[in-house]
């Protein structure tokens, strides 16, 4: 026999049997409740005054809720990043490197606007500088993410022969995804027209071949 472990935290009354052993089924509706409200969380008030507290309020449940799916704010944000990087970014297929990475750069861009994002990854970014274990959740998130993206562009366009075999990786993936991450992470600057992103692959590919 199940109970349903995400039923509303009881208020004190007259005593009741005990309820059989068993597996506690945890909703699938509460934890994507929770885990939006984590989001909504960060951007509101960053990870250092991000509370337990705070994300049960914001999803509308009670703490033991959360706790029965997270151990502490730690686990949950790690957790998170981990699944974000899990869903990772669509592979490009337009059958050259130079639309593949404008399309990547246009999707990726997309991505990096939204206000939540803007807010949280220079947040879990700072945070990364003092917690070893956010900033190695952010470290495999990348790799899983976008660098896996654009390890499968420039393997597409070496297999075409737009690229040469033996090219540096390493270069190449930093020259795919380094000025994009720079302008919208780092510098803030303006908005990434369409123009821009269309320059920016231009350049890119010429950088690429040129290896």
């Amino acid at each position: 026999m199940t109970s349903n472990a995400d039923a509303p935290e009881a208020q004190p009354s007259r005593p009741r049997r005990r309820a059989p052993a068993g597996a506690a089924v945890l909703r699938e509706d509460v934890t994507e409740a929770i885990r939006a409200a984590v989001f909504e969380e960060l951007a509101a008030v960053g990870y250092g005054r991000m509370s337990i507290e705070g994300i049960a309020r914001r999803a509308g449940v009670g703490k033991t809720a959360v706790y029965r799916r997270w151990r502490s704010k730690l686990h949950l944000v790690l957790d998170l990043v981990s699944a974000v990087a899990i869903q990772g970014l669509p592979m490009p297929d337009t059958g050259s490197l130079e639309g593949d990475l404008r399309l990547l750069y246009e999707v990726t861009s997309r991505a990096l606007r939204h206000p939540v994002a803007g807010q949280i990854i220079p947040d879990l970014q700072a945070e990364a500088a003092r917690n070893p274990e956010i900033a190695e959740a952010m470290q495999k998130a990348l790799r899983e993410g976008q660098q896996s993206v654009a390890s499968g562009i420039v393997a597409a366009a070496v297999a075409r022969g737009e690229v040469r075999e033996g090219v540096d990786e390493d270069l190449a993936l930093d020259l795919v995804s380094g000025p994009l991450y720079w302008r919208a992470v780092v510098v803030r600057g303006p908005k990434s027209p369409k123009e821009y992103l269309a320059s920016l692959a231009r350049a890119t590919t010429a950088a690429l071949r040129a290896l």
